[in-house]
């Protein structure tokens, strides 16, 4: 994804000047093509869900899905304004999407508070619209809650995150944490791209700062 020219679209739009979208939503295969399990809802009722954005969504899709206790992984476009966006409409600037990772989960193997510090761990959370080479509204950090729970656990992390980063040298976290806001599939061909494609571009990366958010909920 780095090979595209998103230069001056580092400024969010607004819902009257986002892009009009459409009704339809995006085709495709409801099923994880490395874990094998369904992509689409509804989930099993024992399971939860975390949604996060970290820069290009295909390295950070792979992260998630080799996590123990996660149950499936989507990727898709989150946090604007236009209606089910193509991934080249998201890559204008002018729907105000970000590119995120849904994770779903079963809580009785793995924690949000586990999920969370692979999320810090794993990218550049001070970079405001950007992730490394990767310039755009569409790669900033973001957390997106689904409960009051996720909420406080999001919050504290950040707090707790926040001066082991300015140890390192690190500014200030820019991560936006709201709550979850509708979530769009991307096209096919995104869904685990890098099992698909072995050799892809992946822009993940972190800050090498351990964070150590804890085992609570």
């Amino acid at each position: 994804m780095g090979w595209i020219d998103i230069r001056n679209k580092q400024a969010l739009p607004d819902a009257a000047t986002a892009l009009p979208g459409r009704a339809e939503p995006l085709s495709i295969v409801d099923r994880h093509a490395v874990l094998g399990t369904p992509l689409m809802p509804p989930y099993e009722g024992h399971l939860q869900e975390a949604l996060f954005g970290m820069g290009c969504f295909w390295g950070i899709e792979r992260l998630f899905w080799q996590i123990e206790g996660v149950q499936t992984t989507a990727v898709g476009y989150a946090a604007g304004f236009t209606p089910n966006p193509t991934y080249q409409e998201v890559c204008t600037g002018q729907t105000g999407h970000n590119e995120v990772v849904k994770v779903v989960f079963d809580p009785r193997a793995v924690t949000y508070a586990a999920l969370l510090t692979a999320f810090w761990e794993n990218h550049d959370p001070t970079q405001g619209m950007r992730q490394g080479n990767d310039l755009g509204t569409q790669y900033r950090s973001g957390i997106y809650y689904f409960d009051d729970s996720q909420r406080a656990v999001a919050a504290e992390s950040k707090a707790a995150f926040q001066p082991r980063l300015s140890a390192a040298g690190y500014g200030q976290i820019t991560t936006e944490i709201l709550p979850a806001p509708v979530f769009y599939f991307a096209e096919d061909y995104h869904q685990q791209y890098l099992h698909k494609n072995p050799g892809g571009y992946c822009g993940m990366g972190g800050t090498g700062v351990a964070c150590a958010v804890g085992t609570g909920a």
